[in-house]
């Protein structure tokens, strides 16, 4: 089965190399005299917007052999329903993967949303559900649900949005969520529901997953420490009948050799605050992030300390926002890690690199064309029954 690919797509702005931590914030604005839009070059006054940017990047990806693009949500980024409904027009196959927590959205509302995008795009929405890593950014939102309840509250609400999405009428007294007689439109349950990519890497995160993910991803890791908790994932899935793909978020830094992409490490490097080589200080409660910095051992003077295995890199963290682990190398060497993932069970991969446009293009025509299990891209296996099914474990 052919790998599916996702790129990156930066809805909060972009940075022009991996030298500068600070991410440029995006705006949706014309541009004005003195200000410089996110991925524009300076002296670019022509109303170039960073809507323009991001729809450059989804084309570009698109043209450079992805599948499609993942669009974050964060309390700084713009929102990715209105990002993706914005930017499907602009492709032509492309899909959209849309970050979102559930517990913010009515699942009812959430159906109506996705299968009125499923519709207008023709089935190119996939869902990257997520259930918040607390501290700060979550108060951000309002939520104060503590870690497992967030993912029981997760796992209710897609039981509500598959039993909705199934035809109705649909009945269902949880403890997070009630509805009674809930169905969509005819029309509108026509649509196929979308792939689940589930994120989470603890014990109740894995129960959820287990239970509805068609993928379960994960931020990139060392592989051996990968392949356990994968496994634990098929332990969980199996117990329901069930048999979940895999993915894996990568940051990617690929150059024509080895040198030359520890040199822009190296010139990134210099840029790190001190005080952050000391190690981890947690502002939530995410496990998968606690679970990276375990990988490490704090505190380092050098960059090269944070190499866990060959090109397996923990420090993109330090350089910009975003996970810690991810791939420096050749262009060879990151197609054969990526390869070594495929061999694990990864069928699906979420590539990224800033600043998004022009690594898009150097990815995708020096790396993917490398992968063995790169072949070419199909549409989602996508079945309008799936929805109900799924809630019966047979999905």
């Amino acid at each position: 089965m052919p790998v599916d690919i996702y790129w990156r797509i930066g809805t909060h702005g972009d940075q022009r190399s991996l030298r500068r931590r600070a991410v440029t914030r995006g705006d949706w604005s014309p541009v004005v005299p003195g200000s410089v839009a996110p991925g524009v070059r300076a002296g670019r006054r022509d109303g170039y917007t960073h809507l323009d940017h991001m729809a450059d990047v989804a084309r570009a990806s698109e043209l450079a052999g992805f599948v499609g693009g993942l669009l974050p949500s964060f309390p700084f980024t713009d929102d990715p329903w209105a990002a993706a409904a914005s930017l499907a027009r602009e492709t032509a196959t492309y899909r959209f993967m849309i970050a979102y927590q559930p517990g913010f959205l009515h699942p009812v509302q959430a159906a109506r949303m996705s299968a009125s995008l499923q519709r207008a795009t023709g089935g190119r929405v996939v869902y990257n559900v997520i259930s918040g890593g607390g501290g700060p950014a979550q108060l951000w939102w309002g939520d104060r649900v503590d870690h497992d309840d967030r993912y029981a509250r997760t796992s209710e609400f897609l039981d509500v949005l598959k039993g909705v999405w199934g035809g109705g009428p649909f009945d269902y007294d949880g403890r997070f969520y009630r509805v009674e007689g809930a169905r969509l439109p005819e029309p509108l349950a026509r649509q196929p529901f979308p792939e689940i990519y589930f994120s989470g890497s603890s014990p109740a995160a894995i129960r959820a997953a287990g239970r509805h993910a068609d993928h379960y991803l994960s931020w990139l890791e060392p592989f051996d420490a990968l392949a356990a908790k994968f496994e634990q994932v098929r332990e969980h899935s199996g117990a329901l009948g069930r048999a979940p793909r895999f993915a894996v978020r990568i940051d990617v830094l690929a150059r024509p050799t080895e040198d030359e992409a520890w040199d822009e490490i190296r010139r990134g490097w210099r840029h790190v605050d001190p005080a952050l080589l000391r190690g981890p200080e947690a502002s939530g409660d995410s496990v998968g992030w606690l679970r990276g910095q375990s990988f490490v051992d704090w505190p380092v003077t050098g960059f090269r300390e944070l190499e866990a295995s060959p090109n397996v890199w923990g420090g993109f963290h330090l350089l910009r926002g975003g996970p810690a682990f991810g791939l420096v190398g050749s262009y060879a060497q990151v197609a054969e890690r990526l390869d070594e993932l495929i061999g694990l069970g990864v069928d699906a991969f979420v590539l990224a690199g800033v600043p998004h446009l022009e690594e898009a293009y150097r990815v995708g025509e020096n790396v993917l064309p490398l992968l063995r299990g790169h072949g070419p891209r199909v549409p989602s296996p996508v079945s309008p029954a799936s929805p109900v099914s799924a809630l019966e474990g047979s999905a």
